[in-house]
């Protein structure tokens, strides 16, 4: 385990997008590594309401994907801090405002640099909220520090850090091949990188991952752009995109013992939706395990159903959205999200 301090976080982190949040930014020493994350309190209950709050003992970790950052929940964060929860979110080492150190990256790092900050700051069990590849970081989470984590809600999961060569067809293995081949070159790599990092390229790859009109603004592009002006980020960048791909789902899945919210954007071209079968079987399954619980001979054991509830998988797929439904149909998650959370403290 990292030896993980604070330092004074009060002060927000000068960055060229930190007055759009409607939260305040604090920095936090990882290894050396400044860290930018945020905690917001729960809304007091409002009259009337007090009966619908969830205890305070539950707080909320939220993890974003590729080349986004605390930004990526502005939608988000206010509205699970008004359903009464407490809420944390960072930017993960090499992302947004935190330090963008020349390293060998891979999702183990991050998950370290998670769980460091939970013993941190969270100091309990929470919920474990992701995005892409946070989702996948939020799975490992669950599966490999039970102790830290109450249960998990993904979204639009990705299947690893980077395309495995095996799930590539032939002739777009040897694109990818040449691209990362190109990042990583000394003379074309920062080429390549100021290509890929123009604002119009940036919009053009966002309108390609959401679908609905008006969801690219220019707040979101500079969110992703902003990080690509920082020193190392080009050396960055093409250190995570040529790292390990990391744990499959298919190896993660079968170790998972918590309850989990899967929410899944229909038209995502990233993460499509049929990669999502192993989680709507997961789904089935549970709901069919709770279904005969009450029939089972053990159903006076509290330890098995417990466990039945422990294990219990919830799909939702939401129609004509891509690859980050929180950011682009809030009305619709934030809903589906804290309903969720709150048959969680209420079973």
């Amino acid at each position: 385990m990292a030896i993980a301090s604070s330092i004074p976080a009060n002060a927000p982190i000068p960055s060229p997008t930190a007055s759009a949040l409607p939260f305040p930014l604090k920095t936090w020493s990882w290894k050396e590594h400044t860290i930018n994350f945020t905690e917001v309190a729960p809304n007091p209950p409002s009259e009337g309401t007090a009966g619908e709050q969830p205890p305070r003992e539950i707080p909320l970790v939220l993890v974003h994907g590729f080349g986004a950052s605390i930004g990526h929940w502005k939608h988000n964060i206010p509205a699970f801090a008004a359903a009464g929860y407490r809420v944390f979110a960072l930017d993960l080492l090499g992302f947004g405002g935190s330090d963008k150190p020349i390293l060998e990256y891979s999702l183990e790092l991050w998950e370290e640099l998670l769980s460091d900050f939970s013993q941190e700051f969270v100091q309990q069990p929470a919920i474990f909220i992701g995005n892409s590849i946070g989702a996948l970081l939020s799975l490992m989470m669950s599966v490999n520090h039970p102790d830290q984590v109450r249960g998990t809600v993904l979204l639009n999961c990705a299947g690893g850090l980077s395309h495995r060569p095996e799930e590539l067809p032939p002739p777009l293995r040897v694109v990818m091949g040449t691209f990362n081949a190109l990042v990583n070159s000394e003379k074309l790599g920062p080429l390549m990188f100021n290509l890929v990092r123009r604002k119009p390229q940036i919009r053009r790859a966002l309108k390609q991952v959401y679908c609905k009109p008006g969801a690219v603004t220019d707040e979101l592009v500079d969110m992703l752009y902003d990080p690509s002006c920082d020193p190392n980020a080009q050396k960055v960048f093409a250190a995570i995109l040529t790292a390990p791909a990391g744990p499959t789902i298919e190896e993660l899945l079968p170790r998972m013992e918590k309850p989990m919210l899967v929410l899944w954007g229909e038209d995502d071209p990233w993460t499509p939706v049929e990669g999502s079968k192993i989680f709507q079987a997961r789904a089935q399954s549970s709901q069919g395990a709770s279904h005969e619980a009450p029939n089972n001979p053990g159903q006076n054991n509290p330890g098995q159903n417990k466990s039945v509830q422990n294990h219990a998988t919830e799909f939702v797929s939401i129609p004509r959205t891509g690859h980050c439904p929180h950011d682009e149909r809030p009305e619709l998650v934030n809903p589906l999200v804290v309903n969720w959370l709150r048959s969680q403290h209420s079973s």
